[in-house]
């Protein structure tokens, strides 16, 4: 049966509940002859009556019952289906999936989205960490948070959080058995601790600038992460030089722990946005995370 002989079937069914066409074509808002004409051409192509008429009533043949018997339950159900899914427009609820790094959830994503919790139990949040850039709409995100200069041109981007610095920053230990870099080049004689990117497959090169010079390092080194906060612990034991945002950082530069290298190097990147393709934006649920998240100077 063609896709747009279901209608048909949803005709059918109007009158073999109605038992009028009268009542049946109202219901649908559909002119009677219309509904007549219809019932007809259905009856014709499945070779079968589906209806007995009289000048007074209507009433379903077996084979017309049988057919409702079927049909009624089945139609209900999309239509509950259906009905549920409308509630989505008017309602905050639903699962939101966001694929972002693991910096970018504990610093700004996570703090901004756990008060949404309480607030909207009916809301669901799924997060899948990593550091590579990802095709939301193949992948099937609602959408993603990286820094300002990866998002996609095609994307509605809302900015989330403040600009931050990578640091190359190395443990007392560390430096006291080996020599102090002055400039980014030197650390190709160091251990240095790398970050695998996840969906790229490479190593991340090290994005130095100074008084305009941009320079990128790809280092070496006995250690290998694909997560920021796996890599705190190895550079404060001494493993080698890591770069690393800044705020990840900071109290164990204020203890001493670690030590700030090639600071005068060292840019200020776009803080984090969230993207997401613009027919998102219509969901309640989704316009109370972007909300949640959009970023304020104050």
């Amino acid at each position: 049966m063609a896709r747009e002989d279901f209608n048909d079937l949803i005709w059918f069914l109007a009158v073999a509940e109605e038992r009028s066409f009268t009542r049946a074509a109202a219901k649908l808002g559909i002119t009677q002859s219309t509904l007549s004409h219809t019932i007809k051409r259905l009856e014709t192509r499945m070779g079968i009556r589906l209806l007995t008429r009289t000048t007074r009533s209507v009433a379903p043949t077996d084979a017309g019952e049988r057919l409702k018997q079927s049909l009624a339950p089945r139609v209900a159900e999309v239509e509950a289906e259906i009905a549920a899914l409308m509630a989505y427009r008017d309602k905050p609820a639903g699962t939101i999936r966001l694929t972002l790094s693991d910096h970018g959830l504990e610093s700004v994503v996570w703090p901004k989205l756990r008060p949404v919790l309480g607030a909207y139990p009916d809301i669901k949040l799924e997060f899948s960490i990593d550091n590579g850039l990802r095709n939301i709409v193949e992948d099937g995100f609602d959408a993603g948070i990286r820094l300002g200069e990866s998002v996609e041109k095609d994307m509605i981007a809302v900015r989330i959080g403040p600009d931050w610095r990578l640091v190359a920053v190395a443990s007392p230990n560390y430096l006291a058995t080996h020599p102090r870099p002055v400039h980014p080049h030197d650390l190709i004689g160091h251990d240095c601790i790398n970050m695998r990117q996840a969906r790229a497959g490479g190593l991340y090169a090290w994005e130095f600038e100074k008084d305009g010079q941009e320079l990128r390092v790809r280092v070496d080194g006995q250690l290998t992460f694909n997560a920021s906060y796996a890599m705190v612990d190895a550079v404060v034991n001494g493993y080698g030089i890591a770069y690393l945002p800044e705020d990840l950082v900071d109290r164990h530069i204020a203890a001493g722990d670690l030590v700030v290298l090639l600071d005068e190097w060292s840019p200020r990147f776009p803080g984090y946005y969230i993207y997401y393709p613009s027919r998102r934006q219509s969901l309640p649920a989704f316009k109370i995370i972007v909300d949640a998240l959009r970023h304020t100077d104050g």
